[in-house]
This record gives structure tokens, C-alpha cells and sequence, in this order.
């Protein structure tokens, strides 16, 4: 079984989260600072380490930068975020300084943490299997799916791309509306996903028009955008697309996830 570095300050939740973890099989080492954290991943293995943003000593992020920037630690470590700071640009810090993942501690009770960190280890293993098979010349008929991805802001852009085709999918990007809807209706992809405020043509405009194409209108569409009301969220379910979700609330391990989960239909 794994070997988890878990980082936790509070000794009380620090033990629940042990006790959880070995409960199942997991080998749990904990550490309380962000010294110790340095420590332990210099004279040990560890599959993964959960992260948590506020620490003494050293913030979570400065750890972070450490392990994965100095080039004085195995930077093929896995670390994901565990932290209550669950504001977007806190994410994006952590995923562009390295991080593998972001969990917000409120989003799983300890049983649930537990099924969502094997579902992890099990992703990550995928992704090694696909960037080995990546280095023999991994032909485009062993790719998972191909996907096209219409968004505009480049954060979001590579964000959501990167996670695709670690997890080996075939990815084509797209930064504006018009240029989407083209690729979509010209290429042959397995889903389509596009945020609703594009230029040149909305997502709701990609999505009346794919859905009215006979070459088009089975595709699966996953809509993405930063702000819309809940009106508007249904009336875009209403469309036909199998998905929505909110850019501010999901992470790329959740939108390759829900990728797979079309596919396997």
C-alpha cells in the first residue's frame, strides 16, 4: 500500500486522519512544520504528500517551491494541496508552482478523503503508464480520446489542457469562439468542452450549432464558466450538454475525471 506523508498542525485532526488512512492499509507518517515536511521527504520515499497551506516555521507554499524548484528533492513527488484556502488564485499559485492536485478540507469527510486519495494514486499511476508508453512513440490509435477545449483565458487554457493529456487524451485548443466552432464541426472529437463567454462566438452559440448538426449533435458537451446564474445554468442544460461546471469550483482532475466518465458510455 501507499506511503503518505500527511501535514497537518493540529495534532487531534492530524490523528483522525492517521488512524483513517491506516486503517485501510496506508502508511502514514505526520509531520507538524514545514521544516519537518523538508526533513522527512529528504530521507524518505514518500507516493504522496498531503500539503497543508498554513504551517509553522514555513507556509505550505514556500514548501512547495522547495521540493519542487531547489532541485535538492525528488520533484517526482506527488503533492497535493490540503487546505481551507480554496480561493482561485491560491490554486493556481500551488498548480503553477508544482502542485499535483488541490483539495479543500471541507469537501470530504476522513472516509471520503480516503476513497479520493486512492482514486488519486490510481490516476497517477495511469499518467506514468501513459508518459512511458509516450516515450516508445505512443501512436494515436492507443490515445484515450481526442478532445477540443475552447476557452479563452490561457491560465484556464493550460490548466484544464495539461491535466487532459497527462491523463492521455488527445487535446486541441482553441482561444476563441469562431475558431471553435469550425474545429469542432471539421475535426472528429469525442467531447467538447467550452466556456460560455468567448469572442468572437459564445459557447451558447457553439452549442446551439453543434446541436443542430447531424454531424455534431451526439458529441458530448461539457460547459464551463466563471460566473452564471442559475437560471442560466439550466437553461444551458437545457441545450444538451451532459455537463456544467463552475471554473471557480473545479479543479482539472475533476473535469478529466467527468471526461472518462463520458467515455465509458
Amino acid at each position: 500500500m501507499a506511503k503518505i506523508l500527511l501535514v497537518e498542525d493540529d495534532p487531534m485532526i492530524a490523528e483522525i486522519y492517521q488512524n483513517k488512512f491506516g486503517s485501510v492499509g496506508f502508511e502514514v507518517v505526520t509531520a507538524k512544520t514545514g521544516k519537518e515536511v523538508l526533513k522527512y521527504v529528504s530521507q524518505d520515499k514518500f507516493d504522496l504528500v498531503l500539503l497543508d497551506m498554513v504551517l509553522p516555521e514555513m507556509s505550505g507554499m514556500d514548501v512547495l517551491k522547495e521540493i519542487k524548484g531547489s532541485g535538492n528533492y525528488d520533484k517526482s513527488v506527488k503533492i497535493i494541496i490540503f487546505s481551507n484556502l480554496s480561493e482561485l488564485e491560491t490554486q493556481q499559485e500551488a498548480l503553477k508552482n508544482g502542485a499535483d492536485g488541490f483539495i479543500s478540507k471541507n469537501q470530504y469527510s476522513p472516509s471520503e478523503l480516503v476513497g479520493e486519495i486512492q482514486r488519486l494514486l490510481n490516476q497517477f499511476a495511469e499518467q506514468e503508464k501513459n508518459r512511458n508508453r509516450q516515450e516508445g512513440n505512443l501512436g494515436d490509435n492507443d490515445k484515450k480520446g481526442k478532445i477540443l477545449l475552447i476557452e479563452d483565458e490561457e491560465i484556464f487554457l493550460e490548466m484544464f489542457g495539461k491535466k487532459l493529456e497527462d491523463d492521455g487524451y488527445e487535446v486541441t485548443r482553441a482561444n476563441n469562439g469562431a475558431w471553435g466552432a469550425k474545429e469542432a464541426l471539421e475535426g472528429d472529437y469525442d467531447v467538447i468542452i467550452t466556456d460560455l463567454i468567448m469572442p468572437a462566438m459564445s459557447g451558447e452559440e457553439i452549442i446551439a450549432k453543434l446541436k443542430s448538426d447531424e454531424k455534431t449533435k451526439n458529441i458530448p458537451i461539457i460547459a464551463i464558466s466563471a460566473s452564471v446564474t442559475d437560471e442560466k445554468e439550466t437553461e444551458i442544460r437545457n441545450m444538451g450538454v451532459e455537463e456544467f461546471f463552475s471554473k471557480t469550483r473545479i479543479v482539472p482532475s475533476d473535469l478529466s475525471r467527468r471526461v472518462g466518465e463520458l467515455l465509458k458510455k
